[in-house]
């Protein structure tokens, strides 16, 4: 590496969480901010749920269905 080109490296800096957990990583920067962590967020604690608003998934299947048998009704050009 050349000299006085590269940032300050922090082995151990600090990231506090919005939540309170307050972890060690490796960055430039000796203190972190963050909103979501690993212990708070819904993927991580388990609490992530699937929603399906106003039925998309199966608006999207009328919709393909539709246009399935469209094609099939279309009368052949003379």
């Amino acid at each position: 590496m050349k000299d006085k080109i590269h940032p300050q490296y922090h082995a151990q800096a600090q990231v506090r969480c919005a939540c309170g957990n307050v972890f060690a990583i490796g960055s430039t920067k000796e203190y972190l901010e963050t909103e979501v962590c690993s212990k708070c967020h819904p993927f991580y604690t388990g609490k992530d749920k699937f929603i399906d608003t106003a039925g998309r998934v199966e608006k999207f299947r009328q919709k393909i269905a539709k246009q399935q048998t469209a094609v099939k009704k279309k009368p052949a050009k003379k």
